[in-house]
């Protein structure tokens, strides 16, 4: 099999300068300070996804367990005057060497940090150092556009969802079952779960992956994923990488979400693998 890439363990990722703001741990509420702000965006990890049904308008209605994880993307937040253009800049930290580019999270005026900033009325200068590979099934964008929303005062899950399933439930973390196309949120009891992460050098679209289980009548997932046949019918790699964690871990590997990504209960470094920990429910 392709020898898995190695990622930057949790210890080894980016910490904010002692000069530099300090990082937001909590909820933040809106802020006109002209100061920038770090916000942390923890990765979402899919812990079970049934799919109940589609939607006339081709949503798919979902059934799911998700936590957040203390594996995070960072954003430093520069509030501008209204009505003068945000911007910007994302610094490459996936895991190296890997295949995954930035340039793969699209155009900037796409990019949902940008359309966050859009839906909540604000504008500022944005840097995102990314962590958590894009098309990894970890909920990075998401999150990033969840930790602008917050950060904006922009709480609504039935506003946040416009941006995407995951975002709703990335505005609070915690561990919750989440229902609808993922604008319903119902907060459940904090576990403390370490997992382990195997994250392949690609990455699988979301979008392909859904349409493959439309075009294969729905299929359901042996391990608690639906999703899986799927992604592994459009990325038969993925199998590699999972009987390679399933090796070293002992364990019959979950797929998180629409994939890449490959995680089990406990704690196996090594091996370009990831180990991330369970987080609390943010607290305003």
């Amino acid at each position: 099999m392709p020898e898995p890439q190695q990622a930057k363990p949790q210890s080894q990722q980016p910490k904010p300068d002692p000069q530099q703001p300090q990082l937001q741990e909590t909820q933040p509420q809106p802020t006109r300070s002209s100061e920038p702000v770090i916000f942390r965006a923890p990765a979402k990890l899919t812990l079970s996804l049934r799919i109940c049904g589609v939607r006339p308008d081709g949503y798919h209605l979902l059934e799911a367990e998700m936590v957040a994880l203390d594996f995070f993307d960072e954003l430093t937040v520069m509030p501008k005057p209204d009505n003068t253009p945000s911007s910007l800049q994302i610094i490459d930290n996936t895991p190296t060497p890997t295949q995954l580019e930035v340039a793969s999270l699209g155009a900037v005026s796409e990019n949902l940090i940008m359309k966050a900033l859009s839906l909540a009325g604000k504008t500022a200068d944005i840097t995102l150092r990314k962590c958590i590979p894009p098309g990894a099934g970890l909920g990075g964008g998401s999150s990033n556009a969840a930790a602008i929303l917050r950060w904006a005062g922009e709480l609504d899950p039935e506003r946040a969802v416009r941006l995407g399933a995951d975002v709703p439930f990335c505005l609070s973390g915690g561990r919750a079952r989440v229902t609808g196309i993922g604008e319903h949120i119902e907060p459940l009891p904090f576990r403390p779960v370490t997992y382990t992460l195997l994250i392949p050098p690609f990455g699988c679209s979301t979008a392909e992956v859904y349409q493959a289980w439309d075009d294969m009548d729905s299929p359901k997932g042996r391990w608690g994923n639906d999703l899986e046949p799927a992604a592994i019918a459009v990325e038969p790699r993925l199998e590699l990488y999972r009987d390679e964690l399933a090796r070293v871990s002992g364990g019959q590997p979950r797929l998180a979400g629409s994939g890449s990504t490959w995680f089990v209960e406990g704690a196996f470094p090594g091996g370009g693998r990831v180990v991330a920990r369970t987080l609390p429910q943010m607290t305003s």
